[in-house]
């Protein structure tokens, strides 16, 4: 097994694990026990800031010339009408960064006791992931709570993080506080991360560093067409949901969609607790964020899957902080994937026909 990417591991869980801590506190104390408004997001935007100071200062001490592409900047809280807001989020990021060391970290990080720093430091140090991306060179790209609305249900969010090298995602990393740790115990332990490292296989290791419980190889199972289900978004606006059920029937897939927030459902998927995740866009000019499937690609590829888009196209990490032109996701194990694309087009070209009859009877 290659020792390549050894380091940037142990670098990467530890970071994660920390921004698993601090998400979770700030969902203990900003929103179970305060009364929220429907509309209020700020425990997110608290929680995004806060967790993506805490892993800007791990990477930055650990690898000081690697650029970041990270999902905020610092702009709005650095205005007057973002002082209090601003105040939150430093107390909880030094909060954070001066917590005890836990085993597998090291204070040249950054991180232990004494290693508070100031809000100007920490402004800069979030916009440390302003960076734009590109085809060539070594950069991080993180998204420090992806589900808002799961995180703010209590339901399924993660804290994702992965390294993309000349173009191609060489180690991601997911951090998943929600998902039980053993999906046949759905009301046990909850918590896990995910990490795969290209050419080193997928694992899931327990959330807590204390935690002794040996790394577990994930492997994708091959489903019979009768077991198969489909993992999907939550949330209509993020996908075709009716599409995603033309595809099912395609498919002869019978059981009801797995339906979870974030890049929980690539963990899912690698693990063999749902049989496919679709992504399929709801209008064709959106595109997709890299921050969104670096790491989860590569989680599906070291387990034994195959991603690409809906055309078929591998996903595309060097055109900046998008996947350009690649349309929805299709992730699945390589035994089924060509059959589900399949079904996927044959999906869309019947959806297609049938919009263009009703526009053509509308018109009559």
């Amino acid at each position: 097994m290659s020792q390549q990417y050894e380091a940037e591991q142990q670098v990467a869980v530890a970071a994660v694990r920390r921004a698993c801590a601090l998400t979770a506190s700030v969902f203990n104390t900003l929103v179970k026990n305060e009364t929220l408004t429907k509309e209020d997001k700020s425990p997110v935007t608290i929680g995004d800031y806060a967790a993506q100071a805490v892993i800007n200062t791990i990477l930055s001490r650990a690898f000081p010339q690697d650029p970041i592409v990270g999902e905020e900047d610092a702009g709005d809280l650095r205005a007057d009408n973002g002082a209090a807001l601003r105040s939150r989020i430093v107390e909880l990021a030094n909060e954070s960064l001066t917590a005890p060391l836990q085993p597998g970290e090291t204070e040249e990080w950054g991180i232990g006791p004494g290693h508070a720093q100031s809000p100007e430091e920490l402004m800069n140090i979030i916009d440390r992931g302003n960076y734009g991306g590109g085809r060539t060179g070594r950069f991080w790209t993180l998204d420090p709570i992806d589900g808002t609305k799961g995180f703010l249900r209590g339901e399924q969010y993660a804290v994702c993080l992965a390294l993309i090298q000349d173009a191609r995602v060489e180690l991601g990393v997911i951090g998943c506080p929600n998902l039980p740790a053993d999906p046949s115990a759905p009301s046990g332990a909850r918590g896990a991360i995910f990490v795969a490292a290209r050419g080193r296989g997928a694992w899931q290791l327990p959330l807590s560093p204390a935690d002794t419980t040996p790394p577990t190889r994930l492997t994708i199972p091959t489903f019979a067409a009768d077991q198969l289900n489909l993992l999907e978004s939550v949330e209509k606006a993020h996908a075709k949901l009716a599409l995603n059920d033309r595809v099912a029937r395609t498919l002869g897939v019978t059981r009801p969609p797995t339906r979870m927030d974030s890049q929980a459902k690539y963990a899912a998927l690698a693990r063999g607790d749902g049989g496919v995740y679709l992504r399929l866009p709801v209008g064709s000019g959106y595109r997709e964020k890299i921050w969104d499937h670096a790491p989860g690609s590569v989680l599906v590829e070291e387990a034994g899957g195959r991603i690409t888009d809906s055309r078929g196209q591998p996903l595309d990490f060097g055109l900046g902080r998008t996947l350009g032109e690649n349309f929805g996701v299709v992730a699945a194990g390589k035994g089924v994937h060509a059959r589900v694309l399949e079904a996927v087009q044959a999906a869309q070209e019947e959806e297609a026909r049938e919009e263009a009859a009703e526009k053509a009877k509308e018109a009559q």
